[in-house]
């Protein structure tokens, strides 16, 4: 199993640990509830150094981004984030993903935990004379989600966090950590532009998120993550800032109704399936555009909809959707929505039936119970 640099500083803390993608992460420290209410409220901390990164450099780099991801790359403005799909010939979903240009003809790829050996293999099979390096195993990640989170990473570094705006990112100098510049080794320090003075560890700073609120992911390199965390701990602490975990993690992106890799696509489904529209840009020969385009003009899929139970049952992953009787299809992720206090989920039903409004029932546990199909995010940031 493997662990992240953090991982002691979690135990320390009293998390409960579980297995997830083959890590060894925190659960939740205290109650999920009450982390998922402080990720909305205030801010959260979250080790997501689980993920992968992959850097594609060199002549190549844009040709292969372009053909590798279902979204436009190549009109990205260095430090512009896309979200984007891989897929195969087939047109189904590999993997979702962020994919930031750091330069000209750079750009770093996080797949998810679970696939990103995978997605190594898939991204070095279709380089195109770019170069692909994994730097998965050297880097660590923290995510500082919330209404606050501008204000707590502001005091991590002297740069003008305010100036990133949101799928933005950029080379930052974590100067107010405690650490000075020699306590990182040479890999970030070689791909980014020092800071007057280089006094301080360096990092590559984002503002996308998986919550749905403001945020930021701080990565690091391994030898800087203690003291990274230990600081946004210590300097969030006046602004509410709590540790979260996998946990509150999940129904956090569920309220905004954001995609689980593995529970909301699982190899099968392609773009059209899972949605948004916008995330395939046709305009570009991407692979699987072909396939993707053939069941567009073929039409008779099922696709991804958000519901909401009408009573207090709570949807589970793999419960059925039943349509007058007729199952219809599957429950790919459910919960409690801690801020509307009611059960929601995401799952598959036919296009003629995903009309907001549409009534369902969702079979729990052998009971028919009622729900209807609604609009995402379940949650918007004046509900919370």
């Amino acid at each position: 199993m493997n662990r992240t640099p953090i991982y002691a500083e979690h135990v320390s803390l009293g998390a409960r640990m579980m297995p997830f993608a083959g890590w060894d992460m925190p659960l939740q420290y205290s109650s999920i509830i009450d982390e998922h209410l402080t990720v909305r409220s205030r801010c959260g901390a979250f080790d997501v150094s689980h993920m992968g990164n992959v850097m594609v450099t060199g002549d190549g780099a844009q040709d292969a981004m372009v053909r590798l991801m279902t979204n436009d790359v190549a009109t990205a403005a260095i430090g512009k984030c896309v979200y984007s799909h891989i897929l195969d010939s087939e047109g189904r979903i590999l993997d979702d993903t962020i994919v930031t240009r750091t330069g000209e003809d750079e750009f770093l790829v996080v797949p998810n935990a679970a696939t990103t050996s995978k997605m190594l293999a898939w991204i070095g099979s279709h380089a195109e004379g770019a170069e692909v390096i994994d730097l998965s195993d050297a880097l660590s990640a923290i995510a500082v989600q919330g209404p606050t989170a501008a204000s707590v990473v502001s005091e991590t570094t002297t740069a003008d966090v305010s100036s990133i705006r949101p799928f933005r990112a950029a080379f930052v100098e974590l100067d107010r950590i405690g650490l000075s510049a020699e306590a990182s080794t040479e890999l970030l320090k070689g791909r980014v532009s020092r800071a007057a003075g280089g006094s301080g560890a360096p990092a590559f700073l984002s503002r996308t998120g998986y919550t749905g609120e403001d945020g930021f992911e701080v990565v690091c390199e391994n030898e800087v993550a203690v003291a990274l965390w230990r600081a946004l701990l210590d300097k969030g602490r006046e602004q509410g800032l709590r540790p979260v975990g996998l946990g509150a993690r999940d129904t956090l992106r569920l309220e905004k109704g954001l995609l689980l890799s593995g529970m909301d696509f699982d190899g099968t489904q392609t773009p059209l399936q899972t949605g948004p529209a916008w995330v395939v840009k046709p305009g570009h020969d991407f692979i699987g555009r072909e396939a993707v385009e053939r069941q567009r003009l073929a039409g008779g899929f099922s696709t991804l909809v958000g519901f909401r139970m009408n009573g207090r049952e709570v949807p589970r992953h793999g419960y059925d959707i039943v349509i007058d009787s007729t199952t219809v299809g599957r429950v790919t992720s459910g919960t409690h929505s801690p801020v509307l206090k009611a059960g929601i989920g995401l799952g598959y039903v036919p296009l003629d039936h995903t009309s907001p409004g549409t009534e369902i029932q969702i079979d729990v546990r052998g009971a028919k119970a009622a729900a209807r199909i609604v609009e995402t995010p379940f949650v918007r940031r004046e509900q919370r």
